[in-house]
């Protein structure tokens, strides 16, 4: 199919799916961000949820499009995307991320995503289609993120904890459960601003590719809003089989250490949203519950699960990406 004559109804389904990412991006990444606040009985899981669907809705509010700008243009050229390629992108990540959800595994599904835009563009036009620097920020994130975030993390509850080292336990929990509305407020408000605009970036290279927006690149108002009330619908929808393997199984959680956790995260996730980087916030909260675990002691870390998720990490993009080029070479094939 010549992407000059798109028929509408294919377009518009097209963005249907590319949103339905973004709702199960909603569903399995938002519970990151409740995780902690729900392990530590903060807040229950039908109270959270809304919570953590508010703050992912209003992210838009308070950062640029910078990762927008590098899913539509950095992870592959623009040039080369069409139809067939953002069908296969996103058939493939929705895919991996169905089967990492139903197994209760916290994969990425940022780079569900970014596998498959790379997977069903190697399988259009070669290996010149990549943009390595786009891709080179964001493996590099996958090392990154959970790392700093583990440091951070790990730095922060060992500053808390000399601070209040002489305060009553009772006193110490009730300050950091209030304490804690506001760091998982802010972590769901990064996720927000980081994930929903890696579904706006594909829209946007779609319309682009279609000639909808002339010859200059940006994302239109309508597919910000779009994206954002889809990802806010899909956490309303919840994810608890994620929730208790991040709330429960990897450590378990006090308030403070999952104020500790949240603000670490936060910190990591604003500053790649800022840069324009699609970092993952499964990675990220991962590796900050690693590190306020590890402060307690290395013992407290479940690393069985943790090695688990590391794995989950390490073969999403070539899953993902071998998925989305079958889908590719089958959308061509029918179309």
């Amino acid at each position: 199919m010549d992407a000059a004559a798109l028929a509408l109804p294919f377009l518009v389904g097209l963005i249907v799916v590319a949103l339905a990412f973004d709702f199960l991006n909603g569903m399995n990444d938002a519970a990151n961000a409740i995780a902690t606040i729900v392990s530590t009985r903060v807040l229950r899981p039908h109270y959270a949820v809304v919570w953590a669907a508010f703050f992912n809705f209003i992210a838009f509010l308070f950062f640029g499009l910078h990762v927008a700008e590098t899913v539509g243009r950095g992870i592959v050229e623009a040039d080369v995307v069409n139809a067939h390629v953002i069908f296969g992108a996103l058939a493939g990540a929705i895919v991996w991320q169905i089967v990492t959800q139903r197994l209760g595994i916290p994969s990425s599904s940022s780079h569900a995503l970014i596998g498959g835009l790379v997977g069903a563009g190697i399988a259009k036009a070669g290996i010149h289609a990549v943009v390595w620097s786009g891709v080179g920020k964001t493996v590099a994130a996958i090392i990154l993120s959970p790392g700093l975030g583990l440091l951070l993390a790990l730095l922060l509850i060992l500053i808390v904890s000399w601070i209040f080292v002489r305060s009553a336990p009772y006193g110490v929990d009730n300050l950091f459960r209030r304490i804690q509305f506001v760091s998982a407020s802010c972590y769901a408000l990064g996720h927000g601003g980081n994930d929903a605009q890696k579904t706006m970036g594909i829209i946007a290279v779609l319309l682009y590719s279609q000639g909808m927006l002339g010859t200059k690149f940006y994302v239109p108002y309508w597919v910000v809003i779009a994206c954002q009330i889809a990802m806010a619908a899909g956490t309303m929808a919840g994810g608890w089989r994620i929730v208790k393997t991040m709330g429960s199984k990897i450590t378990r959680l006090t308030p403070m250490q999952g104020s500790c956790a949240e603000t670490a995260g936060s910190v990591m996730l604003f500053t790649a949203t800022y840069l324009g980087i699609p970092v993952s916030t499964t990675h990220t909260i991962t590796g900050s519950i690693i590190g306020v675990g590890a402060a307690k002691k290395v013992s407290a870390v479940r690393w069985v699960v943790a090695r688990e998720i590391v794995i989950a990490w390490i073969i999403t993009i070539p899953a993902s990406g071998l998925l989305a080029a079958l889908f590719y070479w089958l959308a061509s094939w029918v179309g």
